[in-house]
C-alpha cells in the first residue's frame, strides 16, 4: 500500500500536548536530570510534553509572546495542560535590575491575563498550573552578580511576595497552583535545591517534577497510550491494527 493511500485510509493521529510556559528554570528543564525531562518520560506514548521556556523573560513580556504561541486554531483542542511559571525574573529588585522587574499588582495582573488568554481559545481553569518562584539562596546568587560585577539583584522576602501573589491569582482564578516557595522551605536547609542560588539542581529538578506529577496526574491518567503495544500488531495484515 502506498503511503498517500494509508494516510487517506486513516484517522490522523493528534498527539495530545503538555505545554510549559516559563523563564529559564523552564527553558533548562529539558537539560539532563531536568524537570521537563521527567515529565516527558513518564508521558511518552500518551502525549508530547512542549518546551516553551525563554530565559530571562518576566509576565510583562510573556503576556505579549503567549498568543503567538498557542492559538484557538492550531494547538488549544490538543492541549491537555499548560504550566505558567514566572516570578523568578519579576521579582529582580528594581532600583539593581530595572530591564527585568514588574512591579507586584502589574505581576498579578499579568498572570491573570495570561489565564484569561488561555480560557479564550478554550484551555480552561482545570487544564492551567500556575507554578511560583523558588525560594532565593541569596548567599550563592550574591556570588554569581559580583562575578558579573553587579550587586545582589534579589532578595527571597521579595520573591516570596510575588510566589504569594501568584498562589492568589490561582485562587481567584480557579486554576492550580504548585507553591514552590513554600514547599522548598519546609526543608530547612533548601540550598540544596538550587544550583546557584536561583536555577534549580538535580534535587530541586527531582522535587519539582514529583511535586507537579502529583497535580498532573489526576489530569492525564486517563489518556491511552497511542498505537497498539507491538505484540498486539497483526504481522499479517498490519494495515488492520494501526490505520
Amino acid at each position: 500500500m502506498a503511503l498517500a493511500e494509508a494516510g487517506a485510509r486513516g484517522r490522523l493521529l493528534l498527539w495530545p500536548r503538555v505545554v510549559l510556559f516559563g523563564d529559564s528554570i523552564t527553558e533548562f528543564s529539558f537539560q539532563e536530570n531536568g524537570w521537563g525531562a521527567s515529565l516527558a518520560e513518564r508521558l511518552v506514548r500518551k502525549c508530547d510534553v512542549v518546551n516553551r521556556g525563554v530565559s530571562g523573560y518576566n509576565t510583562r513580556w510573556a503576556k505579549l509572546v503567549l498568543p503567538r504561541l498557542i492559538t484557538k486554531s492550531t494547538s488549544a483542542e490538543s492541549t491537555v495542560a499548560v504550566t505558567v511559571f514566572f516570578g523568578a525574573n519579576d521579582s529582580a529588585l528594581k532600583d539593581l535590575n530595572p530591564k527585568q522587574h514588574v512591579p507586584l499588582e502589574e505581576y498579578s495582573a499579568n498572570l491573570k491575563s495570561m489565564i484569561q488568554y488561555l480560557k479564550s481559545v478554550d484551555i480552561t481553569e482545570d487544564r492551567i498550573i500556575l507554578i511560583t518562584p523558588p525560594p532565593l539562596q541569596e548567599s550563592a546568587w550574591e556570588k554569581e552578580c559580583l562575578a558579573k560585577g553587579d550587586k545582589l539583584n534579589r532578595r527571597n522576602a521579595t520573591t516570596g511576595e510575588y510566589a504569594q501573589a501568584c498562589v492568589q491569582v490561582a485562587r481567584d482564578c480557579g486554576t492550580d497552583v504548585l507553591d514552590l516557595w513554600t514547599l522548598m522551605q519546609k526543608n530547612e536547609d533548601f540550598s540544596s535545591y538550587l544550583s546557584d542560588g536561583l536555577h534549580l539542581s538535580t534535587k530541586g529538578n527531582s522535587f519539582l517534577a514529583a511535586q507537579l506529577w502529583s497535580l498532573l496526574e489526576k489530569k492525564l491518567s486517563a489518556l491511552p497510550s497511542l498505537l497498539p503495544y507491538w505484540r498486539d500488531v497483526d504481522h499479517t495484515n498490519p494495515e488492520a491494527s494501526l490505520l
